[in-house]
């Protein structure tokens, strides 16, 4: 099966962005910040992690997963963003994009599949304390994050493969910010009714599945946390799962409303907006609201600023 069928162009013209000069600054500006604070947050989350002894804990593996996926995830999108801002050449070659999509709905589907094997890790905590370290040991963490990877890039293979043996007869011009599946199918002339049932059983099986699993571990999670007596083992047992909750509406909303309503070629704009949500604004919020509640992390980071601080000090003294 050839990847790339020979009616179409070698490449393809994305259209997201405004021609008109001042937004084209402010847009670069801030994606420019957005991917800066992405990267900075996520891998001091990941330094954080690594660095103190406290946190070699399962739910703090799964962490260390989503971060690096934040990274991918806004890696594989905002750079190109970036280059075709300042660029008259808004034009992609085939292969950059078809592993452009690759990558972008490989780690978008791991990142689902991570929050609810996060959301598994939780339960376990709240509902089975005696038994954690039997349950959510090394092994059974390796095999589960392994499972969600291994699934993913190769759902996300099968989905470009098919993608890019569609015709594109009428226009190569794409209405978005980079490769994704939904606007390329709307660009087909062809027959695209098996490739949007598909993508619909595909988006069922890994966004429905993982946030009903999500919410039955939560409904599990709420039912123990109500029969907790102590209002102080309420409110602490509920404030682990509060990170983990909002990372979860905030990215689930914005897939759900993308991939699974009805696909119309006036419904384009919206579905740009809410790309770039889940994309390159997600991905540099994650690490903050799991940062901002989490006193271990907050702790290993003022610890360690203050001893920078101190080595300067000492250095400056010495010089």
């Amino acid at each position: 099966m050839e990847m790339f069928n020979q009616s179409s162009s070698s490449r393809f013209i994305l259209l997201g962005l405004s021609d008109v000069p001042y937004l084209k600054v402010i847009g670069f500006l801030a994606f420019l910040v957005i991917y800066f604070l992405t990267l900075l947050a996520n891998l001091l989350l990941i330094i954080v992690v690594t660095i103190n002894p406290k946190l070699q804990t399962p739910m703090y593996f799964f962490l260390i997963n989503l971060s690096f996926i934040d990274i991918c995830v806004s890696s594989t999108v905002v750079p190109k963003i970036l280059v075709n801002t300042l660029s008259k050449d808004r034009s992609i070659s085939r292969l950059e994009c078809a592993i452009q999509m690759h990558f972008h709905l490989a780690f978008g589907s791991t990142e689902c599949f991570i929050l609810a094997v996060m959301a598994y890790d939780r339960f376990v905590a709240i509902c089975k304390p005696l038994h954690y370290n039997t349950i959510m040991g090394r092994k059974m963490c390796l095999s589960l994050a392994t499972a969600a990877w291994t699934s993913s890039f190769i759902n996300s293979m099968i989905h470009v493969i098919y993608t890019f043996q569609l015709s594109f007869c009428h226009s190569h011009h794409v209405n978005h910010f980079f490769c994704e599946i939904p606007p390329f199918i709307q660009m087909s002339c062809g027959d695209t009714w098996l490739h949007n049932l598909a993508m619909y059983i595909s988006a069922g099986i890994i966004a429905s599945l993982s946030f009903f699993l999500i919410l039955i571990s939560y409904v599990h999670i709420l039912s123990t946390i109500l029969n907790i007596r102590s209002s102080h083992g309420r409110f602490k047992a509920f404030s682990t799962c509060a990170s983990h909750l909002i990372v979860v509406t905030i990215l689930f909303g914005t897939i759900m409303i993308l991939y699974l309503r009805p696909q119309s070629r006036s419904s384009m704009d919206l579905d740009n907006s809410v790309s770039i949500l889940y994309s390159a604004v997600t991905p540099m919020l994650n690490p903050i609201i799991y940062s901002v509640r989490n006193k271990d992390v907050k702790g290993t980071v003022k610890k360690n600023f203050v001893k920078i601080n101190l080595m300067s000090q000492l250095l400056t003294k010495c010089h």
